[in-house]
């Protein structure tokens, strides 16, 4: 028996993990529950993850709290989705390993995330070539 990672977004910023672990504790056995929470302030970023012991546990839980109310908010439930690898580790450009470092071309389908100009670079305007970057000298 495999357990299933669940995603609960649109939380009440005084949700907590304990909330979650008996709200979900209704449909099953839950292994952990954690609201995720800012690093800088230790306040809450209004999503969190349940893990259930099993698939059909998790989907009792996603048919009956997907867009059920919870203190005053309407909750998100679907199943967690294994997190992609983004491209330079971070957004600061520091030690992000999966592009290839930024000398040229970033390894292929690397700007799918759109405007943020090379990764976040840090200000270095050589990171690759063609792209507006030696406009800055």
């Amino acid at each position: 028996m495999l357990s299933k990672k669940l995603y609960v977004g649109n939380l009440s910023f005084r949700t907590s993990s304990s909330d979650l672990d008996q709200l979900f504790s209704q449909y099953g056995s839950v292994i952990s529950a954690q609201v995720l929470e800012d690093r800088e302030t230790g306040r809450s970023r209004g999503f969190g993850f349940v893990e259930m012991n099993s698939d059909e546990e998790a989907t009792a839980a996603v048919e009956a709290l997907h867009d059920h109310e919870f203190q005053g908010r309407r909750l998100t439930v679907n199943e967690a989705k294994p997190r992609e690898p983004r491209p330079g580790g971070g957004g600061f450009g520091g030690g992000g390993g999966s592009r290839g470092g930024y000398g040229g071309g970033g390894g292929g389908g690397g700007g799918s995330r759109g405007g943020y100009g090379g990764g976040g670079g840090g200000g270095r305007s050589d990171y690759g070539g063609g792209r507006g970057g030696r406009d800055r000298y």
